[in-house]
């Protein structure tokens, strides 16, 4: 038995807060890490954790073990990282989350061609347009869409992205163009995932909640069905860019449209960030913004 075994599994466990999540981080099976840990524990000849049945907690020996072993940790990544941008070929598996269809049409054919540079790479791209917890599910990196929530993850920006509220003109010949948010009451709203739309009225925010009646978390069918008039829908510029363009649906209430947001590349704040992972970001950067 080498001396860093079950420190990987040790310091997995902390962090994850959780056996099932550092297994998954770790692609092992739990009764691996728990075993790996209790080794380490009777090598140490010292108590690390308490485990029960709902939580986990350090002991006082296990927090300074942690902290030097999480520093040595650190350290070999670093020396690793070093070396490989050194060899220029990074290797290993790149674990990735996006929206579904910002990853299909966007992402995905991005990473495709970064793995054709790599080809010592390997992927697991999970595409879903649910938040995951990267550090919980031990994803490398994701794709984040409008406005970031607040939290200790490392953001870079891709791209600008702009919402527009938009009908086909049959739907405006119909039912008339409104000319004011609040005439958005007497229309057919198509709702997403939400059930608001954000505006900005007078300089500050506005919501309008959107009334029942048709509901899809597909944007690809709301912008299906507002070019078939059934409705007023709001939607990303890279959904509906190409039917603006084509006069198949017209801009709605333009100045009423909040400021752009963002498209961002999200990671753990690790103190050393993997090769395969800053390039993968840099290239994205690149090739996005």
């Amino acid at each position: 038995m080498t001396h860093w075994e079950g420190i990987n599994e040790f310091i997995s466990v902390v962090e994850t807060e959780s056996f099932t999540a550092a297994a998954r981080r770790l692609n092992v099976s739990v009764a691996h890490v728990s075993r790996r840990i209790n080794q380490l524990e009777k090598r140490l000849g010292a108590k690390l954790l308490y485990r029960t049945t709902r939580k986990l907690h350090l002991t006082e020996t296990g927090r300074i073990y942690y902290r030097q072993v999480r520093r040595v940790q650190d350290e070999l990544q670093a020396a690793e990282q070093q070396v490989m941008a050194m060899e220029g070929n990074p290797a290993g598996k790149l674990r990735i989350t996006a929206p579904v269809y910002y990853g299909e049409q966007f992402l995905a054919p991005l990473v495709n061609d970064f793995l054709l540079r790599y080809p010592e790479l390997k992927l697991d791209m999970v595409l879903t347009n649910q938040t995951v917890d990267l550090v919980q599910e031990g994803f490398d990196l994701a794709i984040r869409l409008g406005t970031l929530d607040s939290s200790s993850l490392m953001c870079r920006k891709l791209a600008r992205r702009t919402q527009y509220l938009c009908a086909a003109p049959d739907y405006l010949s119909r039912y008339g163009t409104p000319g004011q948010i609040g005439d958005l009451g007497r229309h057919r709203c198509l709702a997403g995932t939400v059930d608001h739309w954000r505006f900005l009225e007078q300089g500050r925010p506005r919501a309008f909640r959107l009334p029942s009646g048709w509901h899809c978390n597909s944007g690809l069918a709301l912008k299906d069905a507002a070019i078939k008039g059934l409705g007023i829908v709001q939607l990303p510029d890279y959904y509906v860019t190409e039917e603006l363009e084509k006069g198949l649906l017209v801009s709605l209430l333009d100045e009423f449209r909040l400021p752009d947001d963002g498209v961002w590349v999200v990671y753990p704040n690790n103190r050393h960030l993997s090769p395969r992972v800053r390039l993968l970001v840099d290239y994205l950067v690149e090739q996005l913004g």
